[in-house]
């Protein structure tokens, strides 16, 4: 299971460098990010290498988050990969909830991070995508 840290900001200039430092300081490398801003909760979604101690970070950095599991879903980096998955998961009735790139595991797949609606069901339906 891998987490994503939704770290609670004002949106204001230098909530997102001061969260980075904060993981940095504690040799935590920032696997993906997002940000949600513009919500009447702004906040940054972040991904890392080592939840334990991005969780001791953030906490000792007095910053307010919450976790959220997600799905890491490998996909071959050619076109349609993206559709085949959010097809599967909207049959199902399974609504994607924030999705984002991780980031390159080999020359030609990429990993996308998903939070769902349904994360159970959702696990059954992208096993089919697991190699």
């Amino acid at each position: 299971m891998t987490q994503e840290f939704e770290v609670y900001v004002q949106n204001k200039p230098g909530d997102i460098a001061w969260i980075a430092e904060v993981l940095s300081r504690n040799s935590v490398n920032i696997r993906g990010i997002s940000t949600d801003l513009g919500s009447s909760r702004p906040m940054v979604r972040v991904v890392t290498d080592d939840e334990a101690s991005a969780r001791s970070a953030l906490r000792a950095a007095k910053l307010e988050f919450a976790e959220r599991e997600i799905e890491v879903v490998p996909l071959s980096d050619r076109p349609g990969e993206l559709a085949k998955v959010t097809k599967h998961l909207s049959k199902a009735g399974i609504n994607i909830e924030s999705m984002y790139i991780l980031g390159n595991t080999g020359s030609s797949v990429e990993e996308i991070a998903l939070t769902v609606s349904e994360p159970e069901r959702a696990k059954e339906v992208l096993s089919k995508f697991r190699s």
